[in-house]
C-alpha cells in the first residue's frame, strides 16, 4: 500500500522569515530556510488526510497542487494550526461532500466560538458542511479502515494531540510527554517531532530535548519540524545531527 507524507509547512507560529528580522536565517537564499506554518498531508490508500489548517493553508495547497481532501485532523486550537479553516469552503464547493474532521471536544468548542459562521447549526447558502468526529486521547479511532492512535502531549499547560499512523508518529507543539503516552511512540519507523530552537523554551522542545527523546525512543529515523529562525541555518544544523535525524523542510516528501 502506498504511504506518503508531504511537509506542507515546517515553521513555527511566526514562520520563517520572520517579519522585520534580518538574521542570517531570515535572509537566507536557501529555500530550505523558508518555512510556512506547520502542517502535513498524508496519502494513504488513495485517501488524503491533512493535519492542521494553519494561516498558510491556501498557499500550501496551491504550491503542492492539492485539489482533494478526504479528512482533516486537528492537533490543537492555536491560530498557527487552525486559522486557514475557512479555506475548506473551496474543497466543499468542488466536491459537494461533507468534509470529515477529527478533533477533541475542546478544539471543536474553540472552532465553534472563533469561526461560528462555519460551524453554527444555522444553514445558509455557501456554508460548507462538516462531518464532525470527536476523538479522545485514550481511544484509537478508524479512518478509511486505518487505525489511528491519538497521543496526548503537553504544550506547556495545553494538551495537544499527536497521531500515530502505522509506523509513523507526528508530534507538534510539545515540551512534555508523560510515560503512558510515551509508550505509544515505541517501535516507530518514523518519528516527526517539534524542535523550536537551540535554547530551552517554555512550551516547545528545544534541540537537545528533541534529540534526547529520539535517543530514548530509538525510531529508525526522525524528522524535526515546527522550527523557528532561532534553530539556525538548515544546512549547518543538519551537519550536527545524528545520521538518522533530519531537519524537515517545506515540500519534503517521505514514504513510510
Amino acid at each position: 500500500m502506498k504511504r506518503n507524507l508531504i511537509f506542507l509547512g515546517t515553521g513555527t507560529s511566526q514562520g520563517v522569515p520572520v517579519i522585520g528580522c534580518s538574521c542570517s536565517v531570515c535572509k537566507s537564499k536557501n529555500n530550505k530556510d523558508n518555512r510556512l506554518r506547520s502542517s502535513v498531508l498524508l496519502q494513504l490508500k488513495k485517501k488524503k488526510i491533512l493535519i492542521d489548517t494553519g494561516p498558510d493553508f491556501r498557499l500550501q495547497c496551491l504550491r503542492a497542487g492539492i485539489d482533494k481532501l478526504d479528512a482533516i485532523f486537528y492537533t490543537h486550537e492555536h491560530r498557527d494550526h487552525v486559522a486557514g479553516v475557512d479555506e475548506l469552503r473551496t474543497f466543499y464547493y468542488m466536491n459537494k461532500k461533507s468534509i470529515p474532521i477529527y478533533l477533541t471536544k475542546r478544539v471543536f468548542s474553540a472552532l465553534k466560538q472563533d469561526y461560528s459562521y462555519l460551524f453554527s447549526e444555522k444553514d445558509y447558502f455557501g456554508k460548507p458542511k462538516f462531518d464532525i468526529n470527536i476523538i479522545e486521547k485514550s481511544n484509537n479511532f478508524s479512518v478509511f479502515n486505518i487505525d489511528i492512535t491519538p497521543i496526548e502531549v503537553m504544550h506547556y499547560k495545553l494538551p495537544v494531540i499527536g497521531f500515530r499512523i502505522f509506523n509513523l508518529a507526528y508530534i507538534t507543539d510539545a515540551n512534555n510527554i508523560n510515560k503512558k503516552e510515551i509508550e505509544k511512540l515505541l517501535n516507530l519507523d518514523v518519528l516527526i517531532i517539534n524542535c523550536l530552537q537551540i535554547k530551552p523554551h517554555i512550551s516547545h522542545f528545544n534541540l537537545d530535548q528533541a534529540l534526547e527523546l529520539i535517543e530514548f525512543l530509538k525510531p529508525k529515523c526522525s524528522y524535526l519540524t515546527h522550527i523557528s529562525h532561532n534553530l539556525g541555518l538548515h544546512d549547518e544544523v543538519q551537519k550536527k545531527l545524528p545520521n538518522n535525524v533530519f531537519l524537515a523542510h517545506d515540500q519534503l516528501q517521505i514514504n513510510f
